[in-house]
């Protein structure tokens, strides 16, 4: 082994481990986004399990709340971003996703059926 690659070989391997690292951090979060959407969408119905629907989808470990408000639902879900070993500490990011949805309680509830004719 040469001088050359035995400095080279540890940097490479770092650097791969922080692809791959990379790489499960944006599935955790297209995971998280997934599980807002669909947790505002079962909210957006007026199902009462919409948590635990969204909390079933995000990444483990995530934390999911539910605010209502007058016409519209709105989901976040944060979570920790998955990290190797030694580095936890020093990769570590907060996962953050919001989706929001009109109520389907109060669609039209004014108007007579919303902007389509009858």
């Amino acid at each position: 082994m040469t001088a050359e690659t035995a400095v080279a070989l540890p940097a490479l391997v770092f650097l791969v481990a922080l692809l791959v690292w990379g790489v499960v951090t944006a599935a955790a979060q297209i995971k998280c986004v997934d599980a807002a959407r669909i947790g505002a969408r079962a909210a957006a119905r007026g199902d009462g399990g919409a948590v635990g629907l969204a909390r079933a989808a995000a990444p483990p470990g995530a934390s999911v709340s539910v605010s209502v408000g007058g016409e519209t639902v709105r989901v976040t879900v944060e979570a920790p971003s998955p990290a190797p070993g030694r580095l936890g500490g020093m990769l570590s990011v907060r996962l953050h996703a919001e989706a929001a949805a009109a109520r389907e309680d109060v669609i039209g509830a004014e108007g007579g059926g919303g902007p389509w004719p009858a």
